[in-house]
């Protein structure tokens, strides 16, 4: 298994870093506790070291399933985490109304003030059961905050040693050049897959002119891209995945086109078309791990074989080739 090392920096990733989203329960009609302990120990065991998750996922359920799972294994854990998404203060730009797993109703802000971002780091390093984090992310861009400020709360938390490096999330071009130039950012954290090629024409050249890995979310689009969810699909209860762009019926028609377009590729070499997705997302320029999910063990072994082969160009090419005949309306 390839890892990677992040550009300036010692932290070496693996190809696929855990993505611990849905294990908050929040935002995902729920999530079995127990289950989700054996999909991170799975992951450790087969290679797959990195994982990122973040306070708001779960109101701090994930960092809290996360940090007791790798209490005693830390050192060989490469932990990202995020702030910046503040359900327990009013301060910077309110983002959406939601319940937290308890049912009770919650206001959340993007808020990325110094000071804020100083304790939001002091209570995650609490619930993660460790003295350092190794990547700290900005999740969103907030308008009430400069970024210049936002990194210089980073390098104050590197300076004390409570980080090993920063980055961002969700953050296009404009924004990346006002912070590298108060401060070294190693990652940009963003969605990106087969389907979604957003950030290939500016910002892709853009991080790889700087030494920005791109940690893309989103690869398998929420298990759209794993072919397995079909239009008129019935979701759970509080799975917000419905509302979302690449779930409305005309786009999730297209990409299910595509899927049966290049489904062939995945016949052919004996592997699903979310380990093709994963290979194919692992081999674009400035990409450095992907962010991938999973709710059990099950899950993750499946995701840990994308990282087993190495896809040919022209198998991409054909891929590449495939998306371009989908009509995907926004």
């Amino acid at each position: 298994m390839t890892k990677n090392q992040v550009p300036g920096t010692d932290i070496i990733l693996s190809p696929i870093t855990y993505g611990a989203f849905a294990i908050g329960g929040w935002f995902w009609g729920g999530a079995d506790e127990n289950e989700a302990i054996k999909a991170i120990e799975t992951a450790l065991h087969n290679g797959i070291t990195t994982i990122d998750t973040a306070p708001v996922y779960g109101m701090g359920h994930s960092e809290n399933v996360v940090g007791n799972t790798i209490s005693d294994k830390r050192n060989k854990v490469q932990l990202l985490t995020k702030f910046g998404m503040r359900w327990d203060s009013s301060s910077g730009d309110f983002a959406f109304d939601t319940k937290d797993n308890e049912g009770t109703p919650v206001k959340v802000y993007k808020f990325n003030g110094k000071q804020s971002v100083i304790e939001e780091c002091e209570r995650s390093l609490k619930r993660l059961h460790t003295d350092y984090i190794d990547i700290y992310q900005m999740h969103w861009p907030d308008s009430t905050t400069p970024i210049e400020e936002t990194m210089e709360a980073l390098q104050i938390l590197k300076d004390q040693g409570k980080i090993r490096a920063g980055g961002v999330c969700n953050c296009p071009v404009d924004l990346l050049k006002k912070a590298i130039a108060v401060w070294p950012v190693s990652t940009n954290q963003i969605g990106y897959s087969m389907v979604n090629r957003s950030i290939e024409n500016d910002l892709v050249p853009f991080c790889l002119e700087n030494g920005i890995g791109i940690l893309p979310h989103t690869a398998l689009h929420k298990g759209l891209l794993t072919g397995k969810i079909k239009p008129g699909h019935q979701f759970g209860e509080g799975d917000h995945r419905p509302a979302t762009p690449y779930f409305k019926p005309h786009n999730h028609t297209e990409v299910i086109k595509m899927l049966d377009q290049i489904n062939y590729l995945a016949v052919e070499r004996g592997i699903s078309l979310a380990q093709l997705a994963i290979n194919w997302t692992m081999q674009q320029p400035a990409i450095i791990s992907v962010l991938v999910g999973a709710r059990n063990a099950t899950q993750m072994l499946d995701n840990v074989k994308a990282t087993s082969f190495v896809l040919s160009n022209d198998e991409i090419n054909k891929i590449n080739e495939a998306f371009t005949k989908i009509d995907l309306k926004f």
